[in-house]
């Protein structure tokens, strides 16, 4: 009789060769071919199909809008229009750019800089995990690539429905990251931290106030992620931002990763007041780069009691 064994991540499993596979094996062939394509071929062809994309996916589109509206009052509908148009495009680009950190990795070499690396080292050199408080980027793996040039980050991840497209990943992203933890693996996270590691987590999605507390977020109540909080009181983790961008010209684009001071303080006895401190951190970051964000998801679904839907 043969033994179930659980599945692990990154494994191989000859049921990935049945036909119903075959279609993600050629888009990955593809990909392939895309990732080796000069840059100059690759942002001309993002901003087609982020202008396609834009066009198209009607219901991604008006949540952009909708959200662009909401957090910069100040932009005209004119730059409202326009920048939810480049949200799409960067989403292209860092399609392609996440392409060349698993594929053509040397591309980046020489396009990159960081700033504030002495606050991850300082930390760690106390014996002290770091939790990085970042954000959804436009940039994706590419971004953690370019982390991955100056420390060794682990990153906390959702697994992909499809098995065999969470196998790809999985390697993929292994030449990247120290360690992936999925989401769910609190343990997993927990041990890491305790560990010494630095550990790139994003708390900006509306997962509800089951989860979370209602804060600001660019003046418009948010349903904020309260999880870091309990993980930084257990580890004794130093809460780090982490924020990275591209920079430059597209045709000859720059990579910035930008790391700021500890947070002192933190977390307080006060879960609003932590919510609506990290939130102001990361509307401060994304305002250096505000198209390279995932404003197509839809941060406000959550409402307080009273309050109209934003969508």
């Amino acid at each position: 009789m043969s033994q179930h064994t659980e599945y692990q991540p990154g494994e191989f499993q000859w049921s990935f060769l049945l036909p119903k596979y075959w279609g993600i094996w050629i888009g990955i062939v593809c990909l392939m071919i895309l990732a080796i394509l000069p840059w100059a071929i690759q942002y001309r062809l993002a901003q087609l199909l982020g202008n396609l994309a834009f066009n198209s996916m009607k219901s991604r589109r008006v949540t952009t809008l909708r959200n662009l509206e909401v957090c910069f009052p100040e932009w005209s509908e004119a730059e409202v229009h326009e920048n939810a148009r480049q949200v799409f495009v960067d989403q292209m680009l860092g399609v392609f750019e996440t392409l060349n950190a698993w594929y053509c990795p040397q591309w980046f070499k020489g396009r990159t800089q960081v700033e504030g690396l002495e606050h991850i080292q300082q930390a760690q050199a106390d014996g002290r995990g770091v939790l990085l408080l970042g954000t959804h980027s436009t940039l994706l793996d590419a971004g953690g690539y370019v982390c991955a040039q100056y420390f060794d980050p682990d990153v906390v991840y959702r697994p992909q429905n499809n098995p065999l497209l969470d196998m790809l990943i999985y390697r993929c992203r292994a030449t990247i990251y120290g360690h992936q933890i999925d989401h769910d693996d609190m343990r997993g996270l927990i041990r890491h931290l305790k560990n010494g590691r630095a550990i790139w987590y994003s708390p900006d999605q509306d997962f509800g106030l089951k989860q979370g507390v209602m804060a600001p977020f660019f003046g418009v109540p948010a349903a904020t992620v309260t999880a870091h909080r309990r993980l930084l009181k257990m580890t004794k983790a130093a809460a780090i931002p982490l924020y990275f961008y591209r920079t430059g010209e597209l045709s000859n684009p720059q990579y910035k990763v930008l790391i700021e001071p500890e947070l002192l303080d933190f977390p307080s006895a006060d879960e609003v007041a932590d919510a609506t401190r990290t939130n102001f951190i990361i509307e401060q970051q994304l305002r250096i780069a505000p198209t390279q964000y995932m404003w197509f998801h839809r941060r406000f679904k959550s409402r307080p009691e009273g309050y109209d839907s934003i969508y």
